[in-house]
């Protein structure tokens, strides 16, 4: 006997399925099922648990677990090992939130140490609800062991891979110029900066910076960032770019000189209002000289003269550039060709600690105003504009960014691009695109990767410096005990202030030397997990290196491209020499129903816990995944989930259902009757066709990452060729009494193809698939079975297309009973179909005749005898692409055989025809075509298939219609009484005698089909209508 599957909640099956899973260990079943087997290396991306888990953490843990699951399913081990990002300044940002600090200086009054303490607590806030989500949604992954960032173990193997690029001399402290966040205090690795550009509205500037020695010449340069010109100590020309000297001759600038690109003259100075007195190249500017534009601060060192540099451009502005070498990377390079001071009246607040704004941010609102009344009244404005452009914020706090000459530790990754760009070709990526383009590109231009952070928690940066200059980086904890100049031990936590306390002896001068107080990235910390999860080098190292890496399957978000992907190719490609993955799984954003980002502000946000309490995780998951695919952004529409819901897992369930009320009724255990497949009736040899096309279609998908394809294609199975086909041709055979061949058949194809469904729904739909599988076959879970394999030679076109054929007719006959508005159980005398598929098709008629309710099928050659057929031009369409020959295409469509051409233009999909001497392909959105029956029948036509219906009622036609409706309403009556499905019952009929003389003709077909006992002519109180009848019914169970 099979269980039907549970009536109740879907919510609290679900949980009591996780329980069963966690009790059991379900992860450590399939990972022992499979032990000796070829394993498959997943890297789980660490989430932070100081925030909530959200809607699309369920997609991203969607895709890994189906993944993970499949594979396993595939015959491949498959360890999960979870993890926890547990350090950095998203961290650090809560917990001042929570001691309501604002910046560095109350974190340090309040004491390193006791801060870090409280971030250590802060990181695992969320971690119950992350698991209860986690355990929900069905993801397999090992939560009771996982790797932590701040662990000391995993600290220390990140200390050895700093090491290691340390002693290959790769590291280096440069005051490069870096994107700095004044409020977080700490600069942002170029990956960082990607991730935070907004659009914001701004007024450039182009200034007049009046040349040495005249009364009125002036170099004109242009900036969007008027606050740095207090640090302008040069203008900067390209050498060899086509300058002039240009006399104004018109305007409030009447008789001033300029010195501006050629090619940027007019837009710049306009045209026809200058005359060129002068030209010259870029590089006869060269070290003339200019007066400081604000003399707010004083150089150390010879500055306000022209450079050339070959940056510069002549896209925009003026062709002259304004350098301040403290606040742009191009300005500073250009700095150190010219020895140029660095003028930096600008704190770490990112606030003026000079000029006439001293104390003011200098991002904040209005400041820049400020600033251009300043240079108004000194008469050093040309033009002014309000403009909006790309400018990066900090991707944690909103804070708009500042270019910041500071002193930073680097990983020289720039001298590795050739190996990086050569590792991310053995890569595939999911979409192409991605690591073609999007990451491909940036490891082509790599910069250094800026891996210091001034913060407090974090992986402390390994490094020691001595006074003499002597620098020793300090690869494990073991080294750091054995240097250590006071008395510390293994036990030593490697977090700050602790590590700040310990001094090693310079080998050099034997001074004591002080760990540099900087933290690293927490960019780094995740790169390193290939290693660092497992202790290495320090344990585990011959299974790392020939078991547990490279990963043969990640998968994150888009946003990750600069991010986890590239840190874990950085330190990878450097350690190992290879990419530390093969495949890459690359998912998009989230968005509201209209296209829109989720927010808490906008109101649109979905809670996960939400979802799986009244749709389920199986649901949830195959929504998500249904919608687009992954690596495009999903819009989230609650109804499309609705839809999931009913039509999908509805359908699975009732298809489920049924069977197994038959089956059980019949007390017969399919998976032992052996038919052979070439015995079974043609619908089951078809349903099987289709089945094994689909494991084939739905493997490839899968192997592929197209969860997409994966998913909508079994839908179609599911809904159109199981349940809506192969189950309600099928159904009679379940009801017959005796154990036939057929019978057999049909219940073991049935079985066949839920069995395989439930497999291949499991790395998808795990809880729903787990029941159904386990009822059907008594073994232990779904979730360590194997995939189903195609069978090929069971997928057998021809009969495939002989069956889609009569679906197809059958569909457009339906489609035209509904466009005459005759009900499905009116039966009609007789369907013409095309003569020539008689040969084809003449043995399925009946299905055609049960599908249609018709009494016959007529195969038909002539069916011009039966519809007229005629062809015009589609004149908005055809008339662009013809133009003045669209009459001549008028007359040509009038002569030409109209059934022809459109079989030919359905089959080729266009037709070649000659207009006026010229060839033109003529295709279906060019061409009117029209279609309308003689008089008592109704036509339909698609993909050059036609069913022509004869609409005529006869009085026997009618009779036996109003038979079949009060079948309907019989058993709709016993529906809703909740008689079960074989209970025998009584019927009274109370009618006018047009009804009564219907029924008495079908007496014993109405009874047959309700299981009626009896049928009587009494009053009835209940009153329906019967295709226009008012009809009194009322049944009893017997």
């Amino acid at each position: 006997m099979f269980k039907k599957l549970s009536e109740r909640p879907v919510a609290e099956v679900q949980n009591e399925q996780v329980a069963k899973w966690k009790e059991e260990d379900l992860l450590k079943q399939c990972v022992e099922a499979r032990e000796g087997a070829t394993p498959f290396v997943f890297f789980e991306g660490p989430p932070t648990a100081n925030g909530k888990p959200g809607i699309h953490h369920v997609m991203a843990r969607t895709l890994k677990d189906s993944v993970c699951r499949y594979k396993t399913m595939q015959g491949f081990q498959v360890n999960r090992k979870a993890g926890w990002d547990t350090h950095g300044l998203p961290v650090e940002i809560e917990v001042e939130k929570q001691l309501n600090m604002s910046g560095k200086k109350d974190i340090e009054e309040y004491g390193i140490k006791e801060f870090n303490q409280k971030c250590k607590e802060s990181v695992f806030t969320y971690t119950d609800m992350w698991r209860e989500m986690t355990e929900r949604m069905g993801y397999l992954v090992d939560l009771d062991d996982p790797y932590i960032t701040l662990e000391d173990n995993y600290i220390a193997s990140g200390w050895w891979i700093l090491k290691k690029f340390f002693d290959a001399g790769l590291i280096y402290e440069g005051h490069k110029i870096l994107p700095y966040c004044p409020r977080c205090g700490t600069g942002l690795a170029s990956h960082e900066v990607a991730q935070g550009y907004k659009m914001v509205k701004v007024n450039t500037l182009v200034v007049k910076f009046k040349k040495v020695g005249t009364e009125n010449e002036y170099f004109l340069a242009w900036t969007t960032t008027p606050w740095t010109l207090a640090s302008n100590v040069a203008l900067t020309a390209g050498p060899d770019i086509d300058y002039i000297k240009a006399k104004m001759l018109e305007g409030e600038n009447e008789g001033n000189y300029f010195y501006v690109a050629k090619a940027l003259a007019n837009k710049v100075l306009g045209e026809g209002k200058y005359e060129v007195v002068e030209e010259m190249k870029g590089k006869d500017l060269e070290y003339m000289e200019y007066e400081q534009i604000m003399p707010f601060v004083k150089p150390d060192k010879k500055a306000f003269f022209v450079t050339c540099m070959d940056y510069v451009s002549v896209e925009d502005g003026t062709g002259i550039v304004h350098t301040a070498p403290a606040f742009g990377e191009d300005d500073y390079q250009c700095g150190r060709k010219y020895d140029l001071p660095v003028l930096q009246p600008v704190d770490e607040q990112g606030c003026y600690t000079e000029t006439p704004w001293k104390g003011h941010f200098v991002m904040e609102e209005g400041l820049d105003v400020e600033i251009i009344k300043y240079l108004a009244a000194e008469n050093k404005i040309f033009a002014k504009e309000k403009m909006e452009h790309n400018y990066p914020h900090c991707w944690r706090c909103n804070t708009p960014l500042v270019y910041y000459a500071k002193p930073s530790w680097y990983i020289e990754m720039s001298k590795l691009k050739d190996q990086l760009v050569a590792n991310n070709n053995t890569v595939n990526w999911y979409p192409d695109y991605v690591g073609e383009k999007r990451f491909g590109n940036w490891l082509a231009e790599v910069k250094d990767w800026a891996i210091s952070r001034s913060r407090y928690w974090g992986t402390p940066i390994p490094i020691w410096r001595c006074e003499c200059g002597h620098l020793h980086c300090v690869g494990s904890k073991e080294e750091l005990v054995e240097l250590a100049m006071e008395d510390i031990d293994t036990s030593i936590e490697l977090h700050r202030p602790y590590v700040d306390d310990v001094h090693i002896e310079c080998p050099h001068c034997h001074k004591p030397m002080t760990r540099i107080l900087e933290v690293m990235d927490c960019w780094f910390d995740s790169g390193a997990m290939p290693f660092a999860q497992w202790h290495y080098p320090f344990e585990n190292k011959e299974a790392v290196e020939t078991k547990l890496f490279p990963a043969d399957f990640i998968c994150e978000g888009i946003d990750q491209t600069r991010g986890w992907f590239y840190s874990l190719m950085a330190i990878a490609t450097f350690i190992m020499g290879k990419a530390p993955y093969k495949n890459v799984l690359v998912n998009d954003l989230i968005l509201d129903k209209e296209g829109k980002k989720m927010s808490k502000s906008r109101g649109n946000t979905v809670s996960p816990f939400e979802l799986f309490d009244k749709y389920g995780a199986d649901a949830t998951r195959w929504y998500l995944l249904s919608v687009s695919p992954a690596w495009t952004p999903t819009k989230f529409d609650e109804d499309g989930l609705i839809d999931v819901v009913s039509k999908f897992f509805g359908t699975l369930r009732n298809v489920y259902n049924f069977f197994v009320l038959y089956s059980n009724q019949d007390d017969i255990d399919p998976a032992n009757l052996e038919v052979p497949y070439a015995e079974r009736p043609e619908l089951d040899r078809w349903i099987l066709s289709k089945y094994n096309q689909l494991v084939a279609d739905v493997t490839e998908h899968m192997d592929q990452y197209d969860h997409m394809k994966t998913v909508r294609a079994i839908n179609e199975f599911v809904n159109e060729d199981l349940s809506n086909w192969y189950i309600r041709r099928a159904r009679r055979r379940f009801y017959a009494e005796e154990l036939t061949a057929d019978k057999k058949s049909v219940y073991a194809t049935t079985y066949e193809v839920l069995v395989g469904v439930a497999k291949m729904i499991a790395p998808i739909a795990p809880f729903i698939s787990d029941e159904m599988y386990t009822n059907l076959t008594g073994e232990e879970t779904v979730h360590i079975a194997y995939f189903p394999k195609a069978d090929m030679s069971l997928v057998d076109k021809e009969v495939e297309e002989r069956m889609d054929l009569v679906r197809a007719l059958v569909t457009l006959g339906r489609g035209t009973r509904e466009k005459e508005k005759i009900k499905v159980r009116q039966p009609l005398g007789e369907v013409l179909v095309d003569g020539k598929y008689e040969a084809i098709i003449s043995d399925l008629t009946p299905l055609i005749l049960e599908e249609l309710n018709v009494k016959r099928v007529v195969f038909e050659n002539e069916l011009d005898k039966y519809m007229n057929f005629s062809l015009k031009p589609n004149f908005r369409a055809a008339g662009p692409v013809l133009g003045a020959k669209v009459k001549a295409f008028g007359g040509y469509m009038a002569k030409v055989n109209a059934a022809e051409f459109v079989g030919q233009m359905e089959a080729e999909g266009k037709v070649t025809i000659e207009l006026e001497g010229e060839s033109f392909d003529v295709t279906k959105d060019l061409v009117d075509i029209r279609i309308s029956a003689k008089e008592g029948f109704a036509v339909a036509m698609e993909n050059n298939i036609f069913t022509i219906l004869d609409t005529t009622l006869t009085q026997d036609l009618l009779d036996e219609g109003l038979a079949r409706e009060l079948v309907s309403k019989v058993q709709q009556l016993r529906k809703q009484k909740d008689f079960e499905m074989m209970d025998n019952i009584e019927i009274v009929v109370e009618a006018g005698e047009e009804v009564k003389a219907a029924v008495e003709k079908h007496r014993e077909h109405i009874m047959k089909e309700t299981l009626a006992v009896s049928l009587e002519f009494a009053e009835a109180a209940d009153k329906y209508d019967l295709n226009g009848y008012k009809t009194g019914i009322a049944v009893e169970r017997k």
